[in-house]
């Protein structure tokens, strides 16, 4: 079976296993809702064009008003389903479960890129410090009530870019970016802000339960606005990344064998590191410091797929977003509501322990 079709194969029946995850956790709350009336629920809310009509106008210079077409859509099913449940599905529980699940793609895809990037199965999204400049970001918002632009969220995002950047000037010298020097420059800016973040949690006074909560992780009140925006945002990125997977292969094999095949090297590794950052940062801007998906994920799938970047990363993706959807469920139907953060440690350390007892462990 060729590279392709493996991917292929791979994603379509990950894909399969999503939409079961997501039809299920849609179900499963305090008012319980059998599989099939959300699944004929979800399917009522799809919508396809119908047609295309001109109305209203807009005015153009030296032109005039000119019709604008707009689409008129028609949904193909009409399921006689309880409004209450479909409410409860589509405003309540749906937006939550899709969050997740994007956030749970971008954070595997990212751990993929990591560990390939390090050569390392123990590296994770947040090794050069992304989590925790957003931390900072998300932290001094709170703790500080700063008004800044588009709020908590824009906050956590820059913050997070802005620390990956720091970390690669401080890590490059004449050009070149040695792994080692990265690790480690990650490793100091991350125990720096730290430090930062512990002195903002003593300024939180009233704020400082919301601020715990947001570092622990949470997708608690999330909004169909946060969901269309990781949407829009997150496929331009990780297009890129799956469009390196081949490079990413040969960076395996080292930086001299990579650049004997023609590699650009410190091109790469720059694209690469820039484009991890920042899927990493979309997806902890939204819901916190969730920790081990992009740790435990990728490292599950390379053990069943292989080490084929062309396979493991569509691949690791989807697995990932239906990982924190899993963990999101038992998060959220507790006797008390708990941050998705927490279940995801608590299930995915001791299942990486158990790799590493019985298993041994992969390198990229």
């Amino acid at each position: 079976m060729n590279v392709r079709t493996r991917a292929t194969t791979w994603a379509l029946g990950l894909s399969v296993l999503l939409a079961f995850v997501v039809v299920v956790s849609a179900g499963i709350g305090h008012v319980s809702i059998p599989p099939r009336t959300v699944a004929r629920i979800l399917l009522d809310a799809l919508s396809v064009p119908v047609g295309v009509s001109l109305g209203g106008g807009m005015s153009v210079p030296l032109v005039g008003t000119v019709p604008t077409p707009s689409l008129s859509f028609a949904s193909p099913f009409h399921f006689s389903v309880p409004d209450t449940a479909r409410i409860i599905v589509l405003s309540v529980r749906l937006p939550r479960i899709l969050l997740a699940s994007l956030v749970g793609f971008a954070l595997a895809t990212a751990g993929v890129v990591m560990q390939g990037f390090f050569r390392n199965p123990m590296a994770d999204p947040s090794i050069i410090g992304v989590s925790s400049g957003a931390a900072v970001g998300a932290v001094a918002t709170i703790a500080l009530s700063l008004s800044v632009p588009f709020g908590l969220h824009g906050a956590a995002f820059a913050s997070a870019v802005i620390t990956a950047f720091v970390v690669y000037l401080l890590a490059t010298e004449n050009g070149r970016t040695p792994v080692a020097t990265l690790l480690l420059a990650g490793v100091a800016v991350q125990t720096f802000l730290g430090a930062v973040i512990s002195f903002l949690l003593l300024q939180a006074g009233e704020s400082l339960r919301q601020v715990v909560f947001w570092l622990m992780g949470h997708l608690a009140g999330a909004t169909w606005d946060e969901v269309a925006l990781l949407a829009l945002v997150l496929p331009i990125p990780v297009g890129i990344l799956l469009a390196y997977a081949r490079d990413l292969n040969v960076l395996l094999l080292g930086e001299d064998d990579a650049q004997s095949l023609g590699i650009e090297v410190e091109r790469t590794k720059r694209l690469l590191l820039a484009t991890a950052s920042v899927v990493t940062a979309a997806a902890v801007s939204v819901s916190g410091v969730i920790g081990f998906v992009g740790l435990v994920v990728p490292h599950m799938l390379r053990l069943v797929v292989g080490p084929d970047h062309r396979v493991l990363l569509p691949a690791s993706a989807l697995a990932g977003a239906s990982f924190l959807v899993v963990t999101d469920t038992i998060a959220r139907n507790g006797a008390a509501e708990i941050p998705v953060g927490v279940v995801t440690a608590a299930l995915g350390a001791p299942f990486f322990l158990y790799l590493l007892r019985t298993r041994e462990v992969h390198s990229p």
